[in-house]
């Protein structure tokens, strides 16, 4: 079988439609909530599971100026691949010892560094390349995950960046950290964080560290916390029209609209008589004579186990609930006794214009987060581009 022929079979049973008109509209809305501030789209993780390149284009028609990624190699396939221009700034923050520092180099990505390892393996990249590394100081401020301690952690890293920019091996150009509970309204560990960065920031420009930007924005802080804006904002979930929390808000509450629309056709339809058991376990069994419609998408392709008998599906207009297990390629809903023929579409999520469920629905089914039910849908479900 041809691939054309292999996309077209896969997209009869399953398809994640991304719809980048969404997407640009969304990057104009965040634009305008941090007038001042440029924009970083974060691109991590293929683009939140909506296709990295094909997002990273349409942020940058929107606007955007800067990408955003995990890992090097994430950013260094944006850089070699993505179709973007030379002049937009892509960063990538979640390095290893041993990673491809000199590649990063050479790409002229901007590298974050938290720790004196990094900055010695980043200098070394920056010989071997022949050229400065592009530095990226990383400051915990409180969340206890990445970032380099305040104090005399903090002071020696800077004091090591200063070195290694006399020597022309780095550019410092940007100094950042990243919020804990943004997310969180009100949460008084924001207002601490925000004066922590300061605080370390300050120190390192009194050292004299000039960067190009800094940066503490997430998703949450771009939409409720101007005052966290700085010169950068890196928006992530909400660039494809999730909230980053039902707290702050809905999308359409948030001015932002849902990207992706998980569907799947029917792959079967059939009579079952009451006291009927469905799926592993017969954790499900029918309370009378019924329809069952058995939809091909499963665990395999991102679909979360822990929504068994609550997760929510559009079936030929009718909100339907997955009756028993999910497993790993199907799973059943029961239509009560309808008959839509095989091939009817079943809506997982969208964006709710149609009375569909949205992420959100299906993150509160499984007890996680909107994050979470868009980035593991997986590659055996096509990506479909539409308004490209």
């Amino acid at each position: 079988m041809s691939e054309t022929a292999a996309r077209r079979d896969a997209e009869l049973r399953a398809r994640a439609e991304i719809d980048l008109a969404a997407l640009r509209a969304n990057v104009r809305a965040l634009r305008e909530r941090a007038p001042g501030s440029a924009l970083m789209a974060v691109v991590k993780a293929d683009g939140y599971g909506h296709g990295a390149a094909p997002c990273a284009r349409a942020a940058v028609a929107a606007g955007a100026t800067w990408l955003g990624t995990a890992t090097p190699h994430e950013a260094l396939a944006l850089r070699a691949d993505a179709g973007v221009p030379d002049d937009v700034r892509i960063m990538c923050w979640l390095w290893t010892p041993g990673g491809p520092w000199r590649e990063a180099v050479e790409a002229g990505l901007d590298v974050s560094v938290s720790a004196p390892w990094a900055l010695a393996e980043a200098t070394e990249g920056a010989r071997l390349a022949g050229r400065p590394a592009l530095v990226q100081l990383k400051a915990d401020t409180g969340l206890g995950r990445g970032g380099c301690q305040p104090g005399a952690d903090w002071e020696d890293l800077v004091g090591g960046a200063l070195r290694a920019e006399a020597e022309g091996l780095v550019r410092v150009t940007g100094l950042w950290s990243h919020f804990a509970c943004a997310d969180e309204p009100g949460h008084p560990s924001i207002a601490a964080q925000l004066a922590r960065f300061h605080e370390m920031t300050a120190y390192a420009e009194r050292q004299g560290v000039r960067p190009d930007v800094r940066h503490i924005a997430n998703s949450p802080a771009t939409l409720t916390l101007p005052e966290a804006h700085f010169d950068l904002v890196r928006p992530g979930i909400a660039m494809y029209g999730v909230s980053p929390s039902p707290e702050i808000g809905t999308p359409a509450d948030l001015g932002l609209r849902p990207v992706m629309t998980l569907s799947a056709a029917l792959a079967l339809v059939k009579q079952v008589p009451g006291g009927h058991g469905v799926s592993y376990g017969h954790h499900y069994t029918t309370p009378g004579d019924t329809t069952l419609g058995l939809v091909p998408l499963g665990y395999a392709d991102g679909v979360p186990r822990h929504a068994s008998s609550t997760g929510p599906v559009l079936v030929d207009g009718k909100w339907r609930t997955v009756a028993g297990r999910i497993a790993m390629d199907q799973f059943v809903v029961d239509l009560g006794g309808d008959r839509p023929e095989p091939g009817a579409e079943a809506v997982l999520f969208g964006p709710g214009d149609r009375g569909e469920p949205t992420a959100e629905d299906w993150a509160q089914a499984a007890g996680t987060i909107g994050y979470e039910i868009v980035t593991r849908i997986g590659s055996r479900v096509p990506r479909v581009y539409v308004n490209e």
